[in-house]
């Protein structure tokens, strides 16, 4: 059984695009009240900063909010999103350079009963198709905000799963359209007919 933390220097590749390909078929942990919960990451989005009219740091904003993101990869961003779901992001590249990308669908590897507990269901279909489903199951949400990826209650490993290159696929992102042209960008990498993808 193949397992190790990814690097830092994986994040911070110059590429955030490479990176969200990359990505796919690592598994995300959290380690959070003694309860350990997994899954294989099925679906990113990458946002090239301030060059990238979906990203929040487009046209070099910083707030608050986004100087999270000016940090060097390697951390995790998570964010409110319609003040209800915590979107989990992975900062990437380095510092001063607002990379980040989107975690939008995970399958369900480890702790899937403390999952259904976290997300009040009991339908399997539902658990972890979406950005805000997988934060919920996994417990993810602001105290995670700021944290290593190197840490022991958050991190991204490399479980030896490999995707054939011909299941990877690209498409455009989802609910962006408010980004005019970047709208267009095939930032978001898929596994084709994966059940655990996000539901358009």
């Amino acid at each position: 059984y193949f397992l190790m933390k990814l690097e830092n220097s994986f994040y911070r590749n110059t590429d955030v695009v490479h990176v969200s390909k990359k990505l796919i078929g690592k598994v995300l942990v959290t380690n959070l009240s003694n309860h350990l919960t997994s899954g294989i990451i099925v679906e990113t989005e990458a946002y090239a900063g301030i060059f990238d009219k979906a990203s929040h740091a487009f046209n070099n904003k910083r707030t608050k909010r986004t100087e999270i993101m000016y940090k060097n990869g390697g951390i995790a961003y998570v964010y409110l999103c319609y003040g209800i779901h915590n979107l989990f992001n992975v900062i990437t590249n380095v510092k001063d350079v607002p990379h980040a990308v989107l975690i939008r669908a995970i399958e369900p590897l480890e702790g899937i009963k403390e999952m259904y507990r976290r997300r009040k269901i009991s339908k399997k279909y539902r658990l972890t198709n979406g950005p805000g489903k997988l934060t919920q199951a996994l417990g993810i949400d602001k105290n995670c905000n700021g944290k290593s990826l190197q840490s022991d209650t958050i991190w991204i490993q490399d479980s030896g799963i490999k995707f054939l290159e011909k299941d990877i696929l690209s498409s455009t992102r989802i609910g962006v359209d408010y980004a005019g042209k970047d709208a267009k960008l095939l930032y978001r990498f898929h596994i084709k007919d994966n059940k655990w993808v996000s539901q358009n």
